[in-house]
């Protein structure tokens, strides 16, 4: 018998790598060739995931996990969706990549939808990237093209996040992140959040574009109001600047609308987009709204090379038609409502935020990275972007079963955080007692 070209693939890929793609191996295992082999940007992984099946996943050895990041945002509709995965396969047997010297039915097919539902003007365009920082690159692009020498000045907020690479990282507040790569691109000023008082004050002619998110998740789920983005809109256009609307995280059905700031009524200049846009296959895309901003990067002004590819359109495509024909944004809205009245009645929440399923809550005591640990230990994955905060933003298409088992576990993973909590304090404040018996004889 002839082996099939499967099975020379199976054995051309090596023992070693064979058990990589099918998760053979324990967690200590596999962190112990990871901290060997990866760089510690990331710190060290909290578990070593194999399998995933709808918002549920698996671990190494075996424990199951209910997903509520969704990959942190990313995962639109789960792991593993049939029509997604069948979508992706069926392309890459066919056309896997092709050089931005050509183009591809997906990548236009998938341009036309996003017009199509942005509902952008006449001679609005995209361009498509591989993530959400690099959506952003492109948007700094953009403003400085706009601003040339005249406008050197981009505009972002406090609090805000807009990735890792360097234009990104120049419009992204947190200098813990910035400082190690001083200096940054020069131009950006960082004003306060949500204050349209300092908004006006910043505004002026020398200003290219006001670069904002609509709900800082990062931040832990901080909304813009509907009149500060009205501001800015207003802001910017009477200034001659571009407002860029920063949706990585909000948009693709996130918030239970399409796009944040379309769903307050707001038109920008160019919205970013990425995380759950290929339902888990990185892409990422800008969109520009209108003439004007549409042809402010020319050819061989800006390019990727895997951008666009026919895979990641593919992928995207596939997720779109599932949240359209499957009517996910009126899950969203239903377990958004579950989540918002269920954790404000549990004691030790002061405060939720829940935007669809982008929720935030806050906690009474700085207890959030306690309560991600004893959480995970439990079987929920979930995220404290502050200490006293924690954000959920699961796969879409959640079930208000898989919303209330949370729910339920949530007091008794409060209590364990707390009490861990008071233990460590109880241990510092010990060591750092004066010892009551030192110079007696």
């Amino acid at each position: 018998m002839t082996e099939s070209s499967n099975d020379k693939n199976k054995i051309n890929l090596g023992t070693a790598n064979a058990a990589a793609v099918t998760g053979t191996g324990t967690s200590a295992q596999w962190l112990a060739r990871y901290n060997s082999s990866l760089m510690g940007v990331f710190g060290s992984p909290q578990r070593v995931l194999v399998r995933g099946a709808g918002s549920l996943v698996w671990d190494a050895d075996g424990k199951e996990y209910l997903d509520l990041l969704g990959g942190i945002a990313v995962n639109a509709l789960g792991h593993a969706h049939p029509f997604v995965t069948s979508v992706i396969a069926s392309q890459l047997s066919t056309l896997g990549h092709v050089s931005n010297f050509f183009t591809s039915p997906t990548q236009i097919a998938l341009a036309e939808k996003l017009l199509e539902l942005s509902k952008a003007p006449l001679g609005s365009k995209v361009f498509f990237a591989n993530s959400g920082t690099e959506a952003n690159e492109a948007a700094f692009k953009l403003a400085r093209s706009h601003g040339g020498k005249a406008r050197p000045t981009i505009l972002a907020l406090e609090g805000g996040f807009h990735g890792r690479t360097m234009g990104a990282l120049a419009m992204t507040a947190k200098q813990a992140y910035r400082e190690p790569f001083e200096p940054m691109p020069a131009g950006v000023r960082h004003i306060a959040f949500n204050d349209i008082d300092a908004l006006r004050e910043a505004m002026d002619g020398t200003v290219a574009a006001l670069v904002i998110e609509p709900i800082q998740g990062e931040a832990g789920v901080r909304p813009l109001s509907a009149e500060y983005l009205q501001a800015a809109r207003d802001l910017t256009r009477e200034h001659g600047a571009l407002l860029i609307l920063d949706e990585v995280q909000t948009g693709v059905g996130r918030t239970g609308s399409w796009f944040v700031g379309l769903g307050a009524g707001i038109t920008p200049d160019a919205m970013t987009l990425a995380k759950g846009l290929g339902g888990g296959f990185p892409i990422g895309a800008i969109i520009t709204f209108g003439e004007g901003p549409s042809h402010l990067l020319s050819a061989g002004q800006h390019g990727t090379t895997f951008g666009g590819n026919p895979v990641a359109t593919a992928a995207a495509l596939a997720t779109l038609h599932v949240l359209e024909s499957q009517d996910v944004l009126a899950n969203v809205r239903t377990v958004s409502d579950i989540f918002a009245q269920g954790l404000s009645k549990v004691e030790g929440v002061t405060d939720v935020r829940a935007f669809g399923l982008l929720i935030g809550f806050d906690l009474a005591e700085p207890v959030a990275a306690g309560v991600v640990a004893a959480a995970l230990e439990a079987g929920f994955i979930i995220n404290a972007p502050r200490p006293n905060t924690i954000r959920l933003a699961p796969p879409l298409n959640l079930t208000a079963d898989q919303a209330q088992s949370f729910i339920a576990a949530l007091p008794a993973l409060l209590a364990t955080a707390v009490a861990a909590h008071a233990a460590s304090q109880a241990a510092a404040a010990a060591a750092t007692a004066p010892n009551m018996t030192e110079g007696k004889s």
